[in-house]
C-alpha cells in the first residue's frame, strides 16, 4: 500500500509543481507581453504576474516592464525574433545543465568502461522531464527548439570531422584498406537489404508500414542519432512524419546493442584465439603498449602542442572555431549552388537535391578547407584536441536533445517492427563480422572486423572500445585502415549521399526495385572482397 500511495503523491506533487513554476514562470519571462487585450502594460502583465504569487510577481514586475517596453519598441519584423531569444537561451542552459547531470553520473557510475554514451544517460534524464514524461518540468516551446538542434549540431560535427587529419596520399591508398572499405560497404548494403525484405515479406502485409521504414536499420546502426534526426524532415516530407522518432529510438537500440553484444563478441574472439594479438607477450616494449604515447598510437605523427597561457588558449579556440564555421559555409554554398542548378535541370536530380541537407557537403566543406590549409602551409593553425572537443560536444549536445524528444506515446506503438528491425540489423551485422570477415580481411580479421561491427551498429567510439577490448596493446593495424576507410566513405553512408538518396530513390522507384538494386551491389562488393582476397592469398 505504502508504494502506490507515495507513487500517488509523488505524481500530484510534480502536476502541482509545474503548475506553479515552469510553464507560468517561463511564459512570463520569456513572453511578457500577455493578456493583449488589456489597455496598458501594466493590466497585461497583472494576471501572468498574479499567478507567481504575491512575493515573485512583485520581485518580477519592474524588470518584466522594462523588458516589455523594450520589445514593443523594436521594429515589427524584430519583435518575433527578440521574443524567440529567451527561450533559446532557456533550451540551451537547460540542454546544458541535462549533459553536466549526465556526465557526472556517468563518472561516477564509470559508464565509459562499459561503452555506455553519458549524453545518452543526460537525454534519458531529459525524456523524463519532457512535457510527456513522467515529472514534466520542461516547456513545450523548449521541446520545440530542441527538436531544431540536431541537423545544426550534426553541420557542426561533420565540419570539424577532417579538419586536423593530414588528407592522405592517394598513391597506393586503396591496397591496404581495400578490403576494410568492401567490408562496410558489405555491412551498409545489407541493412538495407535485410530491412528491405523485412518490410517486403513482414511489416508490410502484417502492419502496412511505410516502404521508407527500410531506411531505418542503415540511417540508424550506420548513422546514429544525428543521422536519424537530420533525415526526419526528409522522411516527414515523403510521407514518413514518424521515420525520426523510429530512426532514434533504433539507433538508441543499436547504441546499447554494440557494446553489450559487441563485448560478449569480443570474449568469444579471446577464447577461440581469434585475436592475433592477446594474450601480449611478457616482454612486449613500453613504446607498443597501452602507455605508448599519442605520437607512437597515430601512426608517427607528432603530439599537437597544446597554446599556453588563457588568451593563447582562447584565440586557438577562436581560430578553430572560425576554420569549423568557414567549413560549414562552404557546405552551405555549395548546397545552394546545387540546388540552382537543380532549379534549372529539374527531374530526379532536382528531387535529391531539394531533400539533401547541409551536414553532408560541411564535409566536403572540412576537406576544402584543410587542402587549402595544407598548400598554404597554414595547418599548423588546426588544432587536433580543440577539433575533437568541439565535435564531441555538438555529439554530446546532439544525443542528450534528440533521445529527450523521443515520442515513448508513438515507440509503444510501434514496438513491433522496431523490434524486427532491430534484430534483422543485428543478425546481419553479427553473420557479416564471424562468417565473411574471416574470408575477407587480410590479417588481424577478428580486430578489424569488431571495429566495424561497433560502428555499423552503434557508432565509431563504440567500434573504437571494442578494439581497445580486443587489441589494448593496439598492436594490430585495424585503426588505421578503419581511420582511412572512414574518409573515404563518410561522405557515402552514414548520414551520407546514399543515406540522403535511399528514401528518394524507394519513393520514385518502389521498394521492390531498390531493395534488388542493394542485392546487386552486395553480390559485386562480396565477390570482389572474395576475389581480391584468394590474390593475397
Amino acid at each position: 500500500m505504502g508504494t502506490p500511495m507515495a507513487t500517488a503523491w509523488l505524481a500530484g506533487w510534480a502536476n502541482g509543481l509545474v503548475d506553479r513554476i515552469p510553464y507560468r514562470v517561463a511564459t512570463v519571462v520569456v513572453d511578457p507581453v500577455a493578456n493583449p487585450g488589456a489597455n496598458s502594460l501594466s493590466d497585461r502583465l497583472a494576471p501572468s504576474l498574479a499567478a507567481l504569487g504575491p512575493a515573485l510577481g512583485s520581485w518580477l514586475q519592474p524588470p518584466l516592464l522594462l523588458w516589455s517596453t523594450a520589445l514593443a519598441s523594436l521594429p515589427s519584423w524584430l519583435q518575433e525574433p527578440a521574443r524567440a531569444l529567451p527561450w533559446l537561451l532557456l533550451a540551451m542552459a537547460a540542454l546544458t545543465v541535462l549533459l553536466g547531470l549526465g556526465r557526472a553520473i556517468g563518472r561516477r557510475l564509470q559508464l565509459k568502461l562499459v561503452g555506455i554514451p553519458e549524453a545518452l544517460v543526460a537525454g534519458l534524464i531529459g525524456l523524463a522531464l519532457a512535457p510527456s514524461g513522467p515529472l514534466p518540468l520542461l516547456p513545450p516551446p523548449v521541446m520545440q527548439l530542441w527538436a531544431d538542434l540536431p541537423l545544426v549540431l550534426l553541420t557542426l560535427v561533420f565540419a570539424t570531422l577532417l579538419l586536423a587529419k593530414p588528407l592522405p596520399k592517394l598513391a597506393g591508398l586503396w591496397q591496404p584498406v581495400s578490403a576494410q572499405v568492401l567490408l562496410s560497404l558489405i555491412l551498409a548494403f545489407g541493412q538495407f537489404l535485410v530491412a528491405g525484405l523485412a518490410v517486403l515479406f513482414l511489416l508490410q502485409p502484417w502492419l502496412g508500414v511505410s516502404p521508407l521504414m527500410a531506411c531505418l536499420i542503415e540511417v540508424a546502426y550506420e548513422g546514429g542519432h544525428g543521422s536519424a534526426a537530420a533525415m526526419g524532415p526528409s522522411y516527414a516530407s515523403l510521407g514518413f512524419p514518424t521515420g525520426e522518432a523510429l530512426g532514434l529510438a533504433l539507433a538508441t537500440v543499436g547504441l546499447l546493442t554494440s557494446t553489450l553484444v559487441g563485448g560478449v563478441l569480443v570474449v568469444v574472439g579471446r577464447s577461440r584465439g581469434w585475436t592475433s594479438s592477446w594474450p601480449a607477450p611478457a616482454a612486449q616494449e613500453p613504446s607498443g603498449g597501452a602507455g605508448a604515447s599519442p605520437s607512437a598510437q597515430d601512426g608517427g605523427l607528432p603530439p599537437p602542442i597544446a597554446p599556453q597561457g588563457a588568451l593563447q588558449q582562447l584565440a586557438a579556440w577562436a581560430v578553430n572555431l572560425a576554420l569549423a564555421g568557414v567549413a560549414v559555409l562552404v557546405g552551405v554554398g555549395l548546397l545552394a549552388l546545387l540546388r540552382g542548378l537543380a532549379d534549372r535541370t529539374g527531374g530526379g536530380f532536382a528531387l535529391v537535391i531539394d531533400a539533401l541537407p547541409v551536414f553532408p557537403l560541411a564535409l566536403v566543406g572540412s576537406i576544402l578547407v584543410r587542402l587549402v590549409l595544407e598548400r598554404l602551409h597554414l595547418d599548423g593553425w588546426v588544432s587536433a584536441p580543440i577539433q575533437g572537443q568541439t565535435g564531441t560536444l555538438s555529439a554530446d549536445l546532439l544525443i542528450t536533445a534528440a533521445t529527450a524528444g523521443l515520442d515513448l506515446a508513438l515507440l509503444r506503438q510501434d514496438w513491433l517492427p522496431l523490434t524486427v528491425l532491430s534484430l534483422a540489423g543485428l543478425v546481419w551485422n553479427l553473420a557479416v563480422t564471424l562468417l565473411l570477415a574471416p574470408r575477407i580481411l587480410p590479417k588481424d580479421w577478428f580486430e578489424r572486423a569488431v571495429i566495424e561491427f561497433g560502428q555499423a551498429t552503434g557508432v565509431a567510439a563504440s567500434g573504437l572500445l571494442l578494439l581497445r577490448m580486443a587489441d589494448p596493446d593496439d598492436r594490430s593495424e585495424a585503426l588505421q585502415a578503419f581511420s582511412i576507410k572512414q574518409l573515404l566513405l563518410q561522405p557515402l553512408l552514414a548520414g551520407g549521399v546514399i543515406t540522403v538518396v535511399a528514401p528518394l530513390l524507394i519513393t520514385s522507384w518502389g521498394l521492390p526495385a531498390w531493395t534488388a538494386l542493394c542485392f546487386g551491389l552486395l553480390v559485386i562488393w562480396t565477390s570482389l572482397g572474395l576475389v581480391l582476397a584468394s590474390r593475397r592469398t
